[in-house]
């Protein structure tokens, strides 16, 4: 990953509903694929707080963490049946290629950016679906986050996604962090 993971000893604040002041539920189901068949990846998935919103709108949703203790945090929240729990890193996701329908990361770009991870995701996301990505921006004040040195610009991440052959087709500055939607 980037800079660093996310302390085990925090995980609580993981389940916050404060959270929601950087990205709402409703924001980030608007912008996914959903359905019934629709398979997505939730990138740096923590204890599932934001899993547990999507899994309901798709058929199989992975929860990919790097750390096994946030699974096994998410495991006493209890997973919903269509959640699958994936240890790895984002630069080494163990799916098929064109597996995804989607993914999306909620506060976690900054650990994971690396043209290794660009390019796996886009092996996994197939032709036309799209990458969700909710950040804390360099831009920010860094009054919540990580400090401002360990994050990406709007501008960056845009980079970062179009690199790796994604099409951004929107993007919003916020006042501590950025959403872009991707197509890939």
């Amino acid at each position: 990953m980037g800079f660093h993971t996310y302390p085990i000893e925090r995980a609580d604040a993981l389940r916050d509903e404060s959270r929601y002041r950087y990205c709402s539920r409703e924001e980030l189901l608007e912008r996914l694929p959903t359905g019934p068949e629709t398979v997505v990846a939730d990138l740096g998935s923590g204890t599932g707080f934001y899993s547990d919103d999507v899994a309901p709108f798709v058929g199989t949703l992975y929860a990919v963490d790097v750390q096994e203790a946030m699974h096994d945090r998410y495991r006493e929240a209890g997973v919903p049946e269509n959640v699958r729990l994936v240890t790895a890193e984002v630069s080494s996701l163990p799916f098929e290629d064109d597996a995804l329908d989607g993914a999306f990361s909620t506060m976690t770009h900054h650990e994971y950016a690396s043209e290794v991870a660009f390019d796996e995701l886009a092996r996994v996301i197939r032709p036309d679906g799209r990458l969700v990505t909710v950040d804390w921006s360099a831009d920010g004040a860094g009054e919540s986050g990580p400090s401002v040195d360990e994050r990406f610009s709007k501008t960056e991440a845009v980079e970062h996604l179009e690199t790796a052959g994604f099409t951004v087709e929107a993007s919003r500055d916020r006042p501590e962090t950025f959403l872009l939607v991707a197509r890939r």
